[in-house]
């Protein structure tokens, strides 16, 4: 009887070390679940803020446009009436003021010192919007490994409940496969992109 009772409790000590095992394995991946949401957040953050910068870029952009546009058709009326012109002093105010416009025209063009011409403002939204496509990808894969550490945690928690030793391994091998695309997430998020659009 002795003996019976000893082999029942060694049993016992088996099964709580691996009830341990187990919770420590939750623990895991409830911290990289944690991890994962941060990184999705901030990814978040940084993809509405640069959304925002490549929007107020071309809302600026477009205002250049109509500017330029509008000193270019005062340009060609000033020169249809210096054509047509016969005072002198009349011709030199035109000249001048065509002179200026077209120089205004030039700056609304490209403006390096200011990095507010047409040309900067375009490049500077691209820009913007390149790094908001990235942000936009490390968010969703985030996402993909929260959801992934989500269902491994709901595994081995069903383990302990069920006794089915094959969940804890699903478990591990989709905790293993989020860390893989967390990875992924900080490191390279454009082969997201690139997956997707070949």
């Amino acid at each position: 009887m002795a003996g019976h009772g000893h082999g029942a409790h060694g049993h016992q000590e088996d099964h709580g070390s691996g009830n341990k095992r187990v919770a420590l394995l939750i623990a895991i991946l409830a911290l990289l679940l944690a991890f994962s949401e941060m990184g999705g957040k901030y990814a978040e953050k940084e993809m509405v803020s640069q959304n925002l910068e490549s929007s107020n870029l071309w809302a600026f952009f477009q205002a250049k446009t109509i500017r330029r546009t509008s000193v270019q058709v005062a340009v060609e009326d000033m020169q249809v009436r210096l054509a047509t012109a016969s005072d002198d002093a009349a011709k030199a105010v035109m000249e001048k003021r065509i002179f200026d416009w077209k120089k205004t025209a030039d700056r609304y063009e490209t403006e390096p010192e200011t990095g507010e011409g047409r040309r900067e403002l375009m490049a500077r939204a691209k820009k913007a919007e390149g790094i908001r496509d990235i942000q936009k990808a490390r968010n969703e894969l985030f996402e993909g490994s929260s959801a992934l550490l989500q269902i491994a945690i709901v595994l081995a928690s069903a383990m302990i409940i069920t006794g089915i030793g094959a969940l804890i391994w699903l478990a591990i091998g989709l905790g293993g496969l989020s860390l893989l695309i967390m990875s992924t997430a900080i490191l390279r998020p454009e082969w997201l992109m690139y997956f997707l659009h070949h």
